[in-house]
């Protein structure tokens, strides 16, 4: 589980990996559920709860970058 300030200081490419990697563990956690083969259920909110911090930072970036580029 990443917080909010390890996500701040990875760079976008770290971040788009961390993302897809986020996004596999929620597949792969929802379909354990599915079968009933998953040992620990509350894994699945932990997942959600990354893809959801991530795409918080990433359209941070963006509008600071375009701040930036409009002064």
């Amino acid at each position: 589980m990443a917080t909010a300030t390890e996500l701040l200081e990875l760079t976008d490419e770290e971040l788009l990996a961390r993302l897809a990697e986020a996004k596999q563990d929620v597949f792969t956690l929802r379909f354990k559920l599915a079968t009933g083969s998953a040992e620990n259920s509350s894994l699945l909110g932990e997942a959600k709860r990354d893809v959801a911090r991530i795409h918080t930072v990433l359209p941070q970036r963006e509008i600071a970058a375009a701040e930036a580029g409009a002064h």
